[in-house]
């Protein structure tokens, strides 16, 4: 595996030519990797092991890294539910099968599953692969270690120091706290939990019992993370009061200044302000200066879930979208998506310097952070989480940072938005594409117009018809293999496409791809 870095350069073909000349895992019966029941030798078969981690490995290499990232190849290879469980075989029996079968199981795998490294996967807020990242993910996964006290994690625990700090640093900060988190959602519940321990640090001990009726603002397009955590802290979904957003998504601060005040009147207290930095359909950033006012004024503890838009940051040119950023007290950010780092990496960044995210969090296990260690007991940071054994998610980062800079990452945020903008202008030019507002970030939402509709908007069941035509396509290019892009309803507008622009694989002619792919598939509709 120390070769590795060498035929990342060489390309695929000399690595694979290399790779193929490796020692075969055997054939021959159940699994060699658990040796006879001999209690003076180990159960484990290290070199048995390896050798079928290199045979699995030239699979991985050539299924999910080489096709999967072959416009000549589907994005996915659907199959009925009923028809993928009899093929993959999924039963688990008393016997282990031989190791031949058990490559035969990982080509499986990667054939059934949903190549989301293909350039012509615009399905979700990630796609592509950076494979410097793809190396730490590999390189974190042999480690296998857990990211809470230095004395069984030292280099990460470093290293997740620097990369915070480098993040904050990105959003204005010269101090501050943070962690890694099982994705934005949890982040976004970190924040809404140190907030109400900052405004009522009683509820640690004494429970809900000890508060008021607490309100959270956040808009009517913020992610439905919000939601869960006002239920998961026993806030309450009916005490989460969505404000007002225009047309193009974003808050509306003077909706949300009423909004408080009618939430005063009900009884309630505020306490957290949600605000957004690329929402999920439309990518909409609120406007945040104003939003920060209205915090400052009201004493409110003002959280941005920048999960999707956060890396705007990096750009020269983009980076005004979230000006005023580093007036709030949070952020949340996902490295997994634009900056392709692969699931999941997502950090909860904080203003605060009183260690407020450990105050709130910690439970004191003596028997992982016992303070008479023989090094400085603040580098065991795993308090500052509400979980035990936490995944290291800063590798996959640091090193793809390492390997491109600043000024790559920041390359790619201004390559997607020009592929956006190519996008756009090119739907302008053809009929049946019509746009739901200008993009303000890499999500181009759009309604495609089959020739059967053009002309009829004022027909009674116009809005019936267009809403059955995107889960169509849909349906076609999935089944045919050929793309992936996803589509829903929102407010009063029916189903539409959202296709997102990310991958550095991309070109301008996948762009143009999807549009005649979509025409193909729709045309008779």
């Amino acid at each position: 595996m120390s070769h590795l870095p060498r035929f990342w350069n060489l390309g695929w073909s000399s690595f694979l030519d290399w790779w193929s000349n490796q020692s075969v895992v055997s054939e021959q019966g159940p699994s060699p990797l658990y040796g006879q029941q001999n209690m003076n030798e180990p159960l484990l078969d290290n070199s048995e092991g390896q050798l079928f981690l290199t045979e699995a490995f030239k699979v991985i290499i050539e299924e999910v890294l080489c096709k999967g990232t072959d416009v000549k190849e589907k994005v996915c290879e659907w199959r009925e539910p009923e028809e993928l469980a009899a093929l993959l075989d999924l039963e688990l029996r008393e016997t282990g099968e031989p190791q031949h079968q058990l490559l035969q199981r990982i080509r499986d795998v990667a054939k059934y599953s949903v190549k989301t490294n293909h350039p012509r996967f615009f399905n979700q807020l990630f796609a592509g692969v950076d494979y410097h990242a793809l190396t730490g993910r590999f390189l974190t996964e042999a480690l296998n270690t857990s990211q809470y006290t230095y004395e069984v994690a030292p280099v990460f625990v470093l290293m997740e120091d620097e990369v915070l700090s480098k993040l904050r640093s990105l959003v204005g900060w010269a101090e501050g706290d943070g962690i890694f988190c099982p994705g934005g959602t949890m982040s976004n519940m970190y924040a809404m939990n140190v907030a109400r321990y900052r405004a009522f640090p009683e509820v640690k001990l004494k429970g809900m019992w000890s508060l008021p009726r607490l309100a959270v603002f956040t808009s009517q397009q913020s992610h439905y993370s919000v939601m869960k955590a006002a239920a998961f802290q026993g806030i309450g979904t009916e005490n989460v009061f969505k404000v007002k957003v225009d047309d193009r998504g974003c808050m509306i601060p003077e909706d949300l200044g009423e909004t408080i005040e009618l939430a005063k009147s009900q009884g309630a207290v505020p306490f957290f302000i949600h605000a957004t930095s690329g929402t999920t359909v439309q990518g909409a950033f609120d406007p945040l200066e104003p939003i920060a006012d209205i915090c400052d004024r009201q004493g409110l503890w003002m959280h941005v879930d920048a999960a999707w838009g956060g890396s705007v940051l990096f750009s020269k040119e983009h980076k005004h979208l979230m000006r005023g950023v580093e007036r709030a007290d949070s952020v949340t950010w996902n490295p997994h998506k634009m900056m392709l780092t692969g699931l999941q990496c997502s950090a909860i960044l904080l203003k605060d310097t009183t260690h407020l995210l450990k105050h709130c969090h910690s439970a004191d296990a003596k028997y992982l952070f016992q303070q008479d260690k023989f090094y400085d007991t603040s580098l065991d940071t795993g308090d500052k989480s509400i979980q035990c054994g936490r995944k290291v998610d800063c590798l996959k980062l640091w090193l793809m940072w390492k390997a491109v800079g600043s000024k790559g990452l920041e390359e790619r945020v201004d390559r997607a938005v020009a592929h956006t903008r190519y996008l756009v202008e090119e739907m302008k030019r053809r009929e049946g594409f019509e746009l739901i507002g200008k993009p303000l970030f890499v999500n181009v939402c759009f309604w495609f117009i089959p020739p059967s509709l053009r002309g009829k908007e004022n027909s009674p069941d116009y809005n019936d018809r267009l809403s059955k035509v995107a889960p169509v396509i849909k349906e076609r290019m999935m089944k045919q293999g050929t793309m992936m892009l996803g589509y829903q309803p929102q407010g009063g507008r029916v189903n539409f496409f959202r296709m997102i622009v990310i991958s550095p694989q991309l070109s301008h002619q996948d762009m143009s791809f999807c549009l005649n792919e979509i025409e193909r598939l729709g045309n008779d509709l």
